[in-house]
């Protein structure tokens, strides 16, 4: 097989497909919980801890020189992210709580197992390979 062909098969599975949907509407739900918490839920935040904002929260090692920037260590951006991260771990676990209760109702609807024959027709099954030999 040659090496085209064996990236075109291992490209065009299932698995790889849907991974690469998954991971592209993830790309824009991360983009869109960002916005969320950038944008409606840490401004009231700020508001309530002082008129803070968090974007601005920095602690500045070495000031300007020059031409040469701050460095500071931005752990106001670093919080935004903990809440995004925190939004997007409990969507993400509220969707998969969903998929395994609607999966387990598929298990629980799918037909039981045949019942066991009797001890008579179990008998008769016994008395009918006997009569054969």
């Amino acid at each position: 097989m040659s090496f085209v062909n064996e990236f075109k098969s291992f490209a065009m599975k299932g698995n790889v497909v849907d991974m690469a949907v998954g991971i592209i509407i993830g790309a824009a739900f991360g983009k869109i919980v960002a916005s969320l918490v950038r944008d409606v839920i840490m401004p009231p935040i700020g508001v309530l801890v002082g008129g803070v904002d968090f974007s601005d929260l920095v602690y500045v090692i070495q000031e300007a020189q020059g031409e040469a920037a701050a460095v500071a260590i931005n752990y106001g951006l670093f919080i935004q992210s903990i809440v995004d991260f925190l939004i997007v771990a409990f969507a993400i676990f509220m969707a998969i709580k969903v998929m395994n209760s609607l999966k387990k109702k598929e298990d629980d609807e799918t037909p039981a197992a045949p019942a066991k024959p009797s001890t008579e027709v179990v008998l008769l099954t016994e008395i009918r390979d006997l009569l054969k030999r």
